[in-house]
């Protein structure tokens, strides 16, 4: 067996990793810049810093910006319930209402429910512009539903973006179906691309008919995940890879995986914790194996953003998940309110919605940038903090700390403030009372942050951040989360500057995974 795990390909004469990743890139319309041969397009990047083509990709897409997906929705139909791999961190769950994690639907759906329930939350969320196959299964273990539903929706709505999630075993024999469905963004989840380690992670596949087991099993697997890379980027796919960080099988690996899948061409990497829960039920869960804390795994994410463009907004969502990232409205569109539904699809009205949303997206840039002018010639280069902050999205601080399901992360320095991750929490308030035990878990949660901002809080969860070491702060309620931040940071410096306050780095937190959707 050929393994590409570790082949240099020749392109155009490119004989080194960084001379192929430049052949690809320019490929793809995104060139790379600096002395690390980093991709110069990523979740961060605005429309002057890429192509035009590849803006045109990602600029409303909440996975592939970060930027965009403070403003805009995605949704997954769960269409595909068969899988063909099976991975020590995965068990699917059918009508599960409470859990958020991937492989977890409260339905399953045909490719006719599936664009029916595609048009209507188009047209209640008009800010929806993505549509993604992401299982509960694999989709490419389930092709003729996964296809048919793309091609019924490209039909009846041509705006919405198409996207699928896979292990990457059945990839290449799909290529060509892909690209003629039109479907532009892909991600495939890379573990590994070393087979020893891969036989720690995936106990069998099934390839050929017939199941295999092992470290031949990760072979096969790897092999295809590398050659269905390539196969995407040569035809201009953008492609995103997921890797699940598992501390002790592949953690230090993922340097590995992250050069591989540079050098073939993919446009974002995505490193996520793993979800090892006992009660989800999965081989990892039940034998103890831990998850990442919040600093390991920013650790890991920022040796990887040397080489190439990290994605850290990722919420490993559901595979019925509906709305913003880290909201969830899938409830409202469950298959019997879809079928008595009247839906008429109003393109226009999309359109004019969307570009009050470029509007509004254009101030937040805009302050963000007049903000971060004054930073200039501060000095304390060296000086950064962690923030969190409440935020039902439109990127304000619009959110009550004791109705917040997640916080989002900032790191703040000199260059501005970087949004760095998100940390799920139990709700604070519930049924109009503060929860003491929840709020000990939002303080682990946040215990790395030295600030926390939110639209409104009560006495009591202000004094016992204060005791916590944690600054809530109120004064922001409603206006630009960066601005903010910024100004926030300025005024951190004058402390630190005047001898009122000395910096030091706070401890580590504590992450939050599978958290409750309902209350």
């Amino acid at each position: 067996m050929d393994s590409l795990a570790t082949e240099t390909v020749d392109i155009g004469g490119a004989q080194n990793i960084d001379e192929v990743m430049q052949k690809v890139a320019e490929h793809k319309g995104c060139g790379t810049s600096g002395g690390s041969g980093k991709a110069s397009c990523g979740t961060g990047a605005g429309e002057n810093d890429l192509p035009q083509e590849i803006w045109d990709k990602v600029k409303n897409h909440p996975c592939y910006s970060e930027e965009a997906h403070h403003h805009y929705a995605r949704m997954h139909v769960a269409v595909a319930p068969a899988c063909n791999i099976q991975c020590n961190y995965c068990n699917r769950k059918y009508d599960c209402a409470n859990e958020s994690r991937p492989g977890v639907v409260s339905e399953k759906l045909t490719p006719e429910q599936a664009s029916k329930k595609v048009l209507a939350v188009a047209s209640t969320i008009p800010q929806m512009t993505v549509l993604g196959i992401a299982g509960p299964g694999d989709p490419l273990a389930n092709p003729e539903k996964t296809f048919k539903t793309f091609e019924l929706i490209a039909k009846t709505a041509p705006d919405i973006k198409l996207c699928l999630s896979t292990n990457g075993l059945a990839l290449p024999q799909h290529v060509d179906t892909i690209a003629k469905f039109n479907v532009d963004h892909v991600t495939i989840t890379i573990n590994m691309v070393d087979p020893d380690i891969g036989a720690q992670i995936y106990p069998w596949i099934f390839w050929n008919r017939k199941r295999i087991f092992g470290r031949e099993a990760a072979e096969i697997l790897t092999e295809h995940q590398m050659r269905g890379l390539e196969m995407l980027t040569e035809r201009g796919i953008l492609c995103k890879v997921n890797s699940v960080m598992i501390p002790g099988i592949n953690d230090k690996h993922l340097v590995e995986v992250n050069k591989a899948v540079k050098s073939r061409g993919a446009f974002l990497h995505n490193i996520m914790p793993l979800i090892s829960s006992p009660e989800h039920g999965t081989v990892f869960g039940l034998n103890g194996q831990r998850g990442p804390t919040a600093q390991e795994l920013k650790a890991l994410q920022d040796s990887c953003e040397g080489e190439m463009n990290m994605m850290r907004h990722c919420r490993q969502c559901r595979a019925d998940a509906v709305g913003l990232l880290g909201e969830d409205r899938s409830a409202e569109f469950t298959t019997d309110k879809i079928m008595a539904m009247e839906v008429t699809y109003d393109l226009e009205s999309r359109q004019a919605y969307q570009a009050q949303v470029e509007i509004e997206r254009q101030k937040v840039a805009a302050a963000k940038n007049a903000e971060l002018n004054t930073l200039a010639g501060e000095g304390n280069e060296d000086i950064k903090i962690l923030i969190a902050v409440a935020t039902k999205g439109s990127g304000r601080v619009n959110e009550h700390f004791g109705h917040a399901k997640e916080f989002q992360i900032y790191e703040l320095s000199t260059k501005g403030a970087k949004f760095i991750g998100h940390r799920r929490v139990d709700l604070y308030c519930q049924g109009g009372y503060g929860e003491e035990d929840s709020l000990e878990t939002i303080i682990r949660a946040i215990n790395d942050c030295t600030a926390v901002f939110v639209a409104k809080i009560g006495g009591c969860p202000k004094n016992d951040l204060v005791k916590a070491g944690i600054d809530p702060v109120d004064e922001f309620a409603f206006e630009f989360i960066e601005q903010s931040a910024i100004t926030y940071f300025k005024r951190y410096l004058d402390k630190v500057n005047s001898g009122e306050i000395v910096h030091a780095e706070r401890g580590d937190a504590t992450l939050r995974q599978g958290a409750f959707i309902t209350a």
